[in-house]
């Protein structure tokens, strides 16, 4: 079994969200990757002060590639785990092939699957501006603290904005929209998939979570849902973090095939 990770962060986020499932996994002996989306690559409060206008132009399939090619140049296939729209491009990775097993968190909606209502509803700050997708977007406090991250302690969400939260491109919305990427989902080379919801979400609502595993399993390899009624979409950095992260790779380990 591989004991290489690659941890895909969603939007919003970059690569610093992981760096409790980053520790944890070493911890266990592990070689934990966590890129960043291209131009993604500098604290957080760098990217707000001064993002590179560049990073507008990233879209789905320039950051899917971007990975892509960092996964290839690895000495094994890795177990890929993915929250948010990461957990979208971890689809789009297994579909390509790609990866011993994959673990879905909280999965952005994913082109073939309707978009739910609090999705829908979450994703009008950047689809009601219909020139976002040429646009840097950032996240509101307002929206952070009771959409987003609404089961974080109350004392500290400016605290956690501050940490973890970047600009992001509204083009990855729009890709999702706009000529999307297209999954197979028989796909006979797909490796071994979990997908956790939280029932708290309001970002990528449980029910359409539930849609998306009906249509992966329709694929010949494992394809398995495990929903948290108590947990939201902030659920990689809430606390008890650590559940989520232990069944993560628990599973892909018991369920993943050889690494290559």
């Amino acid at each position: 079994m591989s004991r290489t990770i690659m941890l895909i962060h969603g939007a919003w986020l970059n690569a610093r969200s992981w760096e409790g499932f980053k520790a944890r996994y070493e911890a266990r002996g592990y070689t934990v990757v966590a890129p960043d989306w291209p131009l993604d690559d500098r604290a957080p409060a760098a990217l707000r002060d001064d993002p590179d206008p560049a990073l507008a132009r990233i879209g789905q399939r320039a950051i899917v590639d971007h990975y892509e090619r960092i996964i290839r140049a690895l000495p094994e296939a890795p177990i890929l785990i993915g929250h948010s729209v990461g957990g979208v491009f971890v689809q789009h990775l297994l579909d390509r092939g790609l990866g011993v097993a994959g673990v879905v968190i909280d999965p952005a909606p994913t082109p073939g699957v309707p978009i739910h209502p609090h999705a829908l509803v979450s994703a009008l700050p950047v689809f009601g501006d219909p020139f976002s997708f040429r646009k840097l977007k950032t996240m509101s406090r307002r929206f952070f603290a009771r959409r987003f991250a609404q089961t974080a302690p109350e004392g500290e969400k400016d605290a956690l904005y501050d940490r973890y939260i970047v600009p992001t491109p509204g083009k990855v919305y729009w890709d999702g929209i706009v000529n999307p990427m297209k999954i197979r989902w028989d796909n006979p080379d797909r490796a071994p998939m979990l997908l956790i919801a939280g029932g708290r979400d309001l970002i990528a609502d449980a029910s359409m979570t539930r849609a998306i595993f009906r249509k992966q399993r329709r694929a010949p390899s494992l394809t398995e849902l495990r929903l948290f009624p108590d947990r939201s979409h902030w659920t990689t950095l809430d606390t008890g973090w650590e559940e989520i992260a232990d069944l993560a790779l628990d599973w892909a380990v018991k369920n993943g095939r050889p690494a290559a």
